[in-house]
């Protein structure tokens, strides 16, 4: 009997312990809802900010004589216009000119040496043909002509350079533009190459404005800006970005940026102060968010867009416009987006999840 009562109670352990097991194994199965942080995405009003400049012009020309001189002549200033092969300045060519009349008469001698030595020539070519004289006399003759005719070519480059040199009294220039810049004034000596005028031209102009290093980052060849004039902004014109430059300035940290102006009014001339200002366009708006939020696989970059309705989250593809302090800017995801900040490569599409409290 007491056999019997000892394996009843033996038996009814253990089904208590199998049905215990059981339900620990269906809480196993349960999922985990976790906890994440979120920041919620924001559009900075940064992305409109104006940046100063000047207009100036695409392409322009230092000026100089190619052959040193003392300047006597400068018939044009700043902000006068010239035409192409204008004599705008000229150099006293009291020097040239005697250095023009010393290659004439150097020619004047090569030549007349030249048709002596021929006829020299001629004659003992003549005379070794009635054999009255050795070939070696005819020998010298012919060498005497051909050392002549040397003398007359190096005269001949002489008297040409000589020319050349004395057209390189005058400047001129080799477009239609404007004097943007005067270098040298009447009674200085300049030396050949030293620039003298700079003319612009100034059909084709651009906006010049400094931009903060992390903001250049973003701007890309060919963006949009609108500029405007300081003294009036009423007065505006489009542009697109031509050139970035490629480093900061060491001390201001700040890069040039050059935009083309694409049909602007006569009132933006060469030197008037501007206004950029950024145009966002259609373009979607660019997100700062901590680069704790930054998914990146593969090389991709993705983030952890979370749903307060569906208490999921989902991955979402983004664009990472520049990496700085910590943060980065983003494009693919719109404001007002809560975006995961911490935990990003533990997390799983559609996964649930728990937000803070009062924060859904």
């Amino acid at each position: 009997m007491k056999r019997r009562i000892f394996r009843a109670a033996a038996a009814g352990s253990v089904l208590l312990m199998l049905a215990a097991c059981g339900e620990q194994a269906d809480e196993a199965k349960e999922p985990v809802v976790r906890p994440v942080l979120f920041v919620i995405a924001k559009a900075e009003a940064s992305q409109q900010s104006g940046f100063a400049g000047s207009v100036e012009p695409q392409f322009s020309t230092d000026l100089a004589f190619r052959v040193l001189g003392r300047l006597i002549q400068r018939d044009v200033d700043i902000g006068d216009f010239v035409k192409k092969d204008q004599v705008v300045a000229m150099i006293d060519p009291a020097q040239l000119d005697l250095n023009l009349q010393a290659a004439k008469a150097d020619m004047a001698s090569a030549e007349a040496q030249y048709v002596n030595a021929q006829a020299t020539e001629d004659r003992q070519a003549r005379l070794l043909a009635m054999r009255s004289i050795p070939q070696a006399v005819y020998d010298s003759a012919k060498q005497g002509r051909d050392t002549a005719a040397a003398g007359l070519e190096k005269a001949r480059a002489a008297l040409r350079k000589a020319e050349d040199e004395r057209g390189f009294a005058q400047l001129d220039p080799d477009f239609d533009g404007v004097v943007s810049a005067v270098n040298a004034e009447v009674g200085q000596v300049v030396a050949a190459g030293q620039s003298v005028l700079t003319v612009a031209r100034p059909d084709v102009r651009e906006a010049v404005v400094d931009v903060p290093d992390h903001i250049a980052e973003t701007v890309k060849d060919g963006d949009r800006f609108m500029i405007f004039l300081q003294a009036d902004p009423t007065v505006q014109a489009e542009g697109h970005v031509r050139e970035i430059a490629p480093q900061a300035d060491n001390a201001t940290r700040l890069r040039r940026v050059k935009i083309t102006l694409d049909d602007a009014p006569e009132a933006f001339r060469l030197g008037t102060t501007i206004t950029a200002l950024r145009s966002n366009g259609d373009h979607q708006e660019q997100i700062t968010l901590p680069l704790s939020a930054l998914l990146e696989q593969e090389g991709k970059t993705y983030v952890w867009i979370a749903d307060p309705q569906s208490q999921t989250v989902r991955r979402q593809a983004v664009e990472v416009v520049s990496r700085r302090d910590g943060q980065f800017i983003a494009k693919g995801v719109e404001a007002g987006q809560r975006i995961v900040s911490a935990g990003v490569n533990s997390l799983q599409d559609g996964q649930k999840v728990k937000l803070p409290q009062g924060e859904q």
